[in-house]
């Protein structure tokens, strides 16, 4: 085989493996850009936008992992912790700027319960059908758990507030509600805590109990061996392009919505929460399948946790600078529900350390049963 065939020989095996496969997805960027140029339909435009992000999400992903390698623990597990949720923190604030506050929102709450229930459900089956019985160290575990549950009953009081004191919980097919300035300011303070409680995490991860969490991954999984300039700058283009595929997503979202007979609700909560992560959802199923679950679990409980204490929290601050007002922690009954299970399954599956097929079953089925009531919501 001539060395051009090598090469293509290569790409070709590369785009078809376990790692490269989202990659595979990139002619959807320009076909994206495209379609919104052409004034194409919003739907079409909807779900090409939604498939071109995985691959610039993906890419993202790679880089902060490459530089992350190369920057030493300590900041390496601080770009880990910062970038690690950049797709989906990217899409919110665009659709912030759109005044979609409750897509926002949603997307948040599907974040969190993608990745326990969607996300972990998926690796603990994966890896059951392969090991009868899978462990984990059921300590980090807990901690992750554990900051979850502060979290989402954090972002749980705004609500309790409007229903107490207020108009009560909003619609699923509101788009943005006012209200006030006093649950406003009360959640920003909730915000503020959280935002500090994260900090407060970074230091007990990163380094007075480093050992217990951020397991490497292997180079098989991760490396690409690029050098700290080149994981910039793909770190760099990945964010430009992660935002001009959020920015056709989200502009396309209300109309998609009502073509597909669909509410935004369900889009921010199901679709929007997927995609900005999927690349790091399937790495958390693959490492499973080899047997890896404590950095599986670390994957899912430990995005869930990020996306409760770094992106909700920088979301409410933003929504004082971006778009047509702020944004309150006031999310709807669905929602609170959500919120609830997540909190309490992540306890409940980390408590001793081990997991099997039945137990991933379980998980994607409430996943499922929480998907059909958001449809029909």
């Amino acid at each position: 085989m001539t060395s051009e065939g090598q090469r293509r020989g290569g790409v070709v095996g590369f785009l078809r493996s376990a790692q490269g496969w989202p990659y595979a997805l990139a002619p959807f960027i320009p076909l994206a850009v495209a379609l919104e140029v052409a004034d194409a339909s919003a739907t079409v435009i909807f779900f090409v936008a939604a498939i071109g992000i995985i691959p610039t999400a993906a890419l993202m992903g790679v880089a902060t992992e490459e530089l992350a390698a190369r920057s030493g623990p300590g900041i390496g597990g601080l770009l880990n912790v910062t970038f690690g949720n950049a797709p989906e923190l990217i899409i919110a604030l665009f659709a912030l700027g759109a005044g979609l506050h409750e897509v926002v929102k949603a997307s948040i709450v599907g974040s969190i319960i993608g990745n326990v229930l969607l996300v972990l459900g998926a690796a603990a089956f994966i890896g059951g059908l392969r090991f009868s019985k899978q462990t984990f160290s059921p300590t980090a575990a807990s901690v992750q758990a554990s900051m979850l549950f502060l979290a989402g009953a954090a972002l749980a009081m705004p609500a309790i507030f409007e229903l107490v004191e207020g108009k009560g919980l909003p619609s699923p097919t509101a788009e943005i509600v006012d209200y006030g300035s006093t649950v406003e300011h009360l959640s920003l303070a909730v915000a503020i805590v959280l935002a500090l409680t994260y900090v407060g995490g970074l230091v007990f991860s990163l380094h007075t109990h480093r050992d217990l969490f951020n397991p490497p991954y292997s180079d098989e999984e991760t490396s690409f061996g690029w050098s700290v300039r080149r994981s910039v700058v793909m770190l760099a283009i990945a964010g430009v392009a992660v935002g001009v595929m959020s920015e056709i997503l989200v502009g396309s979202i209300s109309d998609a919505s009502e073509s597909l007979g669909l509410s935004e609700f369900f889009i921010g909560v199901i679709v929007v929460a997927i995609v900005g992560n999927a690349a790091e959802h399937w790495v958390a199923v693959l490492v499973a399948y080899k047997n890896k679950m404590d950095l599986a679990v670390n994957i899912a409980i430990g995005s869930s946790a990020k996306i409760a204490l770094f992106v909700a929290p920088l979301l409410v601050a933003a929504s004082f600078l971006i778009g047509p007002g702020p944004m309150p922690l006031v999310f709807n009954g669905f929602e609170l529900g959500g919120i609830l299970f997540a909190m309490l399954i992540a306890n409940v599956v980390t408590r001793d350390g081990e997991s099997n097929w039945f137990e991933g079953l379980q998980l994607l089925a409430l996943y499922a049963i929480l998907g059909i009531a958001f449809f029909y919501a």
